[in-house]
Formats: structure tokens, sequence, C-alpha cells
């Protein structure tokens, strides 16, 4: 399944599961009337009414508010945990007991997690999420969000010391395919619409409890009082109803997301011991997956282990956990490894190769459909470079190996001081804004000036000290430093984000000719810490050509300095697409190019393959994506919700057609100053 297709086949399971909630309404609004009904007979047989029971327990005015007060606590209980979780994923890792894990922490397990968090964040082109840490001795983890730009992590301090790096990995990478097939925003969506129907059982056992205590301090016993006692059991009825009528729902969605996820593990990382391990561990494990705070049932459907109790199969958010380790690794012996101590992983090339037969069929179950939309762009007849752009629309929110290798090597060859710069909220302040600064030497005066201002005295001495390894910096790992600079930056409070957002908006002021990639830059960081505006995706790119000519014009313009080369690209681009395009020759124009991609935020998924095929075979219509325009195309892409993986533009090798003949376009880098596309 590709990126785009998993994102529409959420959201249509989100509208099947209001459905559904409506459905359980209605039955619970259908129990609560049968209760009160033979509540009221009950009570009229004891002589306190006159009149037939039976039309008393069936008047219209009395059902009517029966079901609208029923529908009342459903929609404000769900209106409230709507509110409440509406800040992402940062509420549901606090509700749970986590606290934030310090991006300086000298624990080697923690600076082990982090490390991989990262890898696979920058590896899929993905925001680096926060990650949240459970003092819990169970081993599971979770990923909460409604979007990649309010994601967060979550994992057990039992998960961090008895989970190996590899086995480690597997999980995250779990985590990760939740966040990249849209399962995060389901999840929160599930737990709104289902927490309305658990206030009604709350609600009845609060209404029990006060007149139990109400009973001890007054021994008289009234009708009222008895009504009340029956209401409160009726309500206790019917909230466990609904209770039971959610968590089957949960099972429903939960478990087959739960196989995707483990395949899409081992398709990322090309090793089904990883996650097969962690599975392994897991069951060995005598404390299991089972978590201990007050909240962990409203969650379960979001964590990796089952993380609480079931009464049965059919309430089981998770598949049992033989089922999920034989998927991964169909030769299991069906032996457990010994409990805290997990055995090393070999080197993947030591690995037995009894295993390899479960990385293709898991890869191919999750490969399958890739996207054809972008077809409508990447004709080989039409444009010479389409290779690149075939591999990279396909590449979108499927990692590999290659790309997780690459993201290692990059992440190793950036000067230690700047990786600990990004660590640091001075630091990452400071970062920030040296690699938006532009290179004109007046630009740069007069942006130095405004952070001197504006800036405090700490960020500006940081900003000092980068200067030397910031000059060595190689081309293509400004975007890597910005990404882990983000979770620095979230955590600042809120006097010191204002000024950090103040900073950041008078550095492209004072640019007197912004550049494409430093307003893209610009664009990420601002988006990475306030998130992008959530518009309603229902546009083709058909009602959008003056926003896609804005944007095609300044990315044609990045890779052809020539406008007649830039606009051949675009005229190219354009008889594929069917969208009638004029180049924008003037320079770009930071606000306009905010305004055409707010209006391109708006596009369908299945549109959404063809812009980026589009924006790739504009850049590399030259035959070649250099760093810089890979950067600018990756922050283009995330800013619109696209993640682009490292290595899809070049920073490893990619092999597709070329020709149309059977030749295979390679990307190569040439004396380290670029990436060219040729034929074989």
């Amino acid at each position: 399944m590709d990126f785009f297709s998993a994102q529409d086949r959420a959201r249509r399971l989100s509208g099947r599961l209001v459905l559904l909630l409506l459905l359980a309404v209605v039955a619970l609004v259908a129990l609560t009337c049968m209760l009160v009904s033979l509540a009221v007979v009950m009570l009229d047989t004891t002589g306190m009414h006159t009149g037939d029971p039976l039309t008393a327990a069936l008047e219209p005015r009395l059902l009517a508010m029966v079901a609208g007060g029923v529908m009342t606590v459903v929609i404000l209980g769900g209106l409230v945990r709507h509110l409440q979780l509406r800040v992402g994923g940062y509420a549901v890792a606090e509700a749970l007991g986590g606290r934030p894990l310090a991006l300086d922490t000298r624990d080697a397990g923690e600076r082990r997690l982090l490390h991989v968090v990262e890898e696979m964040a920058i590896a899929s082109g993905l925001p680096v999420p926060p990650v949240y840490l459970l003092d819990d001795d169970a081993i599971n983890a979770f990923a909460a969000g409604h979007d990649p730009n309010d994601a967060v992590i979550g994992i057990t301090r039992g998960a961090i010391e008895h989970l190996d790096r590899d086995q480690l990995q597997g999980v995250i990478a779990h985590e990760f395919s939740h966040i990249l097939h849209g399962d995060m925003r389901l999840n929160l969506r599930l737990v709104t619409l289902l927490h309305g129907i658990l206030v009604i059982g709350l609600a009845g056992r609060f209404l029990l409890r006060s007149m139990a205590g109400g009973q001890r301090r007054d021994s008289r016993r009234g009708g009222g009082h008895v009504a009340l006692l029956g209401l409160g059991v009726a309500l206790m009825v019917v909230g466990y109803a609904g209770t039971l009528c959610g968590n089957l729902i949960k099972a429903a969605v939960s478990r087959q997301r739960e196989f995707l996820a483990d395949a899409s593990a081992v398709q990322y990382t090309r090793n089904p011991e990883g996650i097969g391990g962690a599975l392994q561990t897991l069951a060995a494990y005598r404390l299991g997956s089972r978590l201990l705070a007050a909240n962990a049932a409203e969650f379960s459907h979001l964590y990796f282990g089952s993380g609480v109790r079931s009464l049965s199969r059919w309430t089981s958010t998770h598949p049992p956990l033989e089922t999920r380790i034989r998927r991964v690794l169909p030769r299991w012996d069906g032996r457990l490894p010994e409990p805290f101590a997990p055995t090393p992983r070999q080197h993947a090339s030591q690995r037995r190769p009894s295993v390899a037969p479960s990385i293709s069929a898991v890869s191919e179950a999750v490969s399958a459909g890739a996207s054809g939309e972008a077809s409508k762009v990447v004709n080989e007849e039409t444009t010479a470079g389409t290779g690149v752009a075939a591999a990279a629309v396909a590449s979108v929110g499927r990692l590999d190996n290659k790309a997780l290798a690459s993201a290692r090597r990059r992440l190793a060859g950036i000067d230690k001081r700047l990786m600990e710069s990004a660590h640091d909220p001075f630091g990452a302040r400071a970062l920030v804004y040296a690699i938006l600064m532009g290179v004109d030497p007046k630009s740069r005066d007069a942006q130095r000036e405004l952070l001197q201002r504006q800036a405090l005295p700490e960020v500006l001495t940081e900003l000092d000290a980068q200067a030397e390894p910031l000059a060595s910096l190689s081309a293509g790992d400004r975007l890597p430093l910005i990404e882990l600079s983000l979770p620095a930056l979230r955590a600042l409070n809120p006097a010191q984000g204002a000024r950090f957002r103040t900073c950041l908006d008078g550095l492209m002021s004072a640019e007197q000719a912004p550049e494409a990639l430093q307003w893209a830059l610009h664009r990420l960081v601002r988006a990475g810490l306030e998130g992008e505006r959530r518009a309603l995706r229902d546009r083709r790119l058909a009602d959008l050509a003056g926003p896609l000519s804005r944007l095609l014009s300044t990315l044609a313009l990045a890779g052809h300095p020539d406008p007649d080369a830039a606009r051949a690209a675009l005229e190219r681009v354009a008889a594929v697409l069917g969208v009638a395009l004029d180049l924008v020759s003037e320079p770009a124009n930071p606000r306009e190019l905010d305004w055409a991609l707010g209006r391109l935020a708006r596009l369908r998924n299945q549109e959404r393959g063809p812009l980026l095929a589009a924006m790739v075979c504009c850049v590399e219509q030259d035959g070649r994506v250099d760093p810089e325009e890979a950067e600018l195309l990756r922050a283009v892409a995330w800013t619109l919700g696209v993640p682009l993986p490292l290595g899809s533009l070049g920073d490893g090798e990619i092999r597709v057609g070329g020709d149309g003949s059977g030749g295979e376009a390679r990307v190569r880098e040439e004396e380290g100053v670029g990436r060219e596309c040729y034929k074989r």
C-alpha cells in the first residue's frame, strides 16, 4: 500500500468509525429507554403512581428526555476529550504519566533510543518527534498525534532496559508505520468518539457512590432515593454495554493495523529479527506489556503491546504475540529468549539465511499497490529525468535499510559540536538562525544587527561558537540539523518561543534577496513549531493553476538559471498534468510562496503524487539534483504533508527505468558537488 492510498484509507475508515459509533449510540439509547421504562413499571407496582404503568413507561416525552440526555452526555463527553487532545500526542503521553526525555541525557539506553528515533525520522523525511518516557517496567511503546508535526513517541523504561538496539529499532519502525499510514489520527479520533460513551458509565458509578454515602448519613429512604439508585444502576449498565461496544470497535480496527505495522517494520529495517526479537522478548518477559497508568485502557489501541488485559479475543486490540511473531519469522521454532537478557544481535551480513524468505514475503505484502497516480507525470517520453521522479514518488512513506543507512552516515558526518548544539535549547536557536541567514554580506549584517537587538545574549554566544563548524558544513546537512533541532525548539516556554519566532520572521524580512531554499527552511521551522493548518483536502490540480505556477516556477528556476530552460521544463510538466501553467520569472517572494503552499495544502491525496512528480521533474530537468535542490524539494514536500525519504533524490543509489528500453537511471555523487542522473 502506497503512502497516498494509506492516507485515503485511514480517512475512509474514520468515516466508518463515525457510522459505527452512531449505531452504538442508537443501541445505547434504546437500552436506556428500556431500562427507564422497566424502572417506571417497577416503581408503579409499589403503588407510588396511579394509572396504567405501561402507558407511563412509554410516555413519548419521557423517552425523548432519556434519548436526549444520553445523546447530550455522549456529545459533551466526546467534545471535552477532543478539546483535551487537540494539542496532539503530548496530551496522550502526559495522560499516561510520561515525561519528555531530556535531549542531553547521559543515560546510555536513553541516548541509544534518541539516536534510533532521529535516524528513523531523518531517513523517512518526517519531523523528529519528541520522545516521552513512561517510568513503567512493562515493555511497550506508542505513537500519538494528529499529524507528523504534533506526533510524539512514547516508550517505557522496561523497553529501553530489556531490548537491544536492533529490537528497539524494530519497535520504533513499527511506531513510524503508524505515523506514515495515518493510524495516529484515526486512533485519536477513536478515543474522542468513544469517550462520551465511557462518561455514561462513569456518571453511573459516581451516582451510586454518592447514594451509598447518603445512605450512611440518612436512614430515611424515599421513592426519590430509590429512583436515583435505579438511575445509577441503569447508567452503569449502559456505560459498560457502551464500553463493550467501544472495545469491539477498537479491536476490529486495531488488529489489522498492528499486522501492517509489524510488516512495515520489516520493510523499513530489512531485519525481521529486530521486530521479531522484540516480540519474542515481550512474550518471555514476566511483566509483559501491561501498563499501570490509570488511563491505560482508554488508549489501549495505540500501544505496541496490548497494554491492558482483555476479557476475550474479541475485545483484544492486538493479535496474539505468537501469531505476530510467526508473521515476521515464519521459521520460528517456538522458543523464547531468557527474560531480562536479550541476546546480542549479529551484523546483518552474519544473520542466518533462514529468515530471508520472510523479508521478501512481508515486504511484498506491504509494498503491493504502488501509486499509479504518478504515471500522469512520470512519462519517460515527455521528460528526461522522470526515472528519479518515479522513484521519489514511489518512495514516499516507504522506508528501507538504504534510507536508514544514508541517515546514519549523514548524521555521523556532521560535526559533533553542531550535533550537541541541536539538542540544546540555546544552541538549537543559534543553529537555526545561522542556517537561515543569507550569504549576501549586506543582508547578513542587517540580520546580525537584528539578532543583537532581539535575541538573548546566550544565543548570540552560541552563534559565535558555531561559526567554525558551520563553515565546513556540507551541502545537504542543513535540513537534518533543523530536523534535529525541532524537539529542543518545541520545548521552549511561551515567552522564549514568541521571541524565537519574532527573530525568525525578522531574519527573513532583513534578507534583501531571499532564496527559495531559505524560504522553504524557514517555513519548515515554523510548521515544525506551530503545525500546518489542517485544511479540507478537496481540490484538484486543475483548480489551482495559479498557486501551482508560482511554486513550480520557483523550483524550475532553482534548477535552471536559464529562464528559457525553466519555461521548457514547466511546459512539459503542464502538458502531462493537463493544467495551463505560466512561468513566473520574478524572484521568489516568501509571501507569495506561502500563499501558494497554503492553497496547495488543500489538494486531494491522490493529487499529491502527481504534484510531487512535477516538482521533481522541474528541478531535475537538467539531469541532476544538487544537494541544495534536494533539500529544497524535501522541505517543500514536508510542509505539504508528503514525507520524502532520504535517498529518494540522490542521497543513495536509485535504479529505475530511464529511457523506455530497459535502461537504468542511476544517481551518483560527482566530486562532492552534486548528484547527476545518467543512463546506462
